[in-house]
């Protein structure tokens, strides 16, 4: 997990969002979050082999899983995550 990891998924579950990649990476940036799009598929691919968010539907598009919610509530264990922090 890496910091940009975090605002994916805060930003996700604050605005109550489902996104793909490219609409996700446009409004980070609109709310002042400088990040690049390969950055955001880059995490989006992280984040959901860690269970964290997920798909929900064939164009792409990603919420915030129970599990990720778990994450942003301080009650998952985050040693059983994949470490990347680049």
């Amino acid at each position: 997990m890496s910091l940009k990891d975090g605002l994916v998924l805060e930003f996700l579950e604050e605005h109550d969002l489902e996104l793909p990649a490219k609409p996700l990476y446009r409004n980070l940036n609109r709310h002042g979050h400088e990040i690049g799009y390969s950055t955001v598929r880059q995490r989006l691919r992280v984040l959901e082999a860690n269970g964290l968010i997920e798909k929900v539907d064939e164009a792409g598009y990603y919420q915030v899983s129970s599990k990720g919610r778990a994450y942003l509530e301080g009650k998952l264990d985050t040693s059983d995550l994949e470490r990347t922090d680049s």
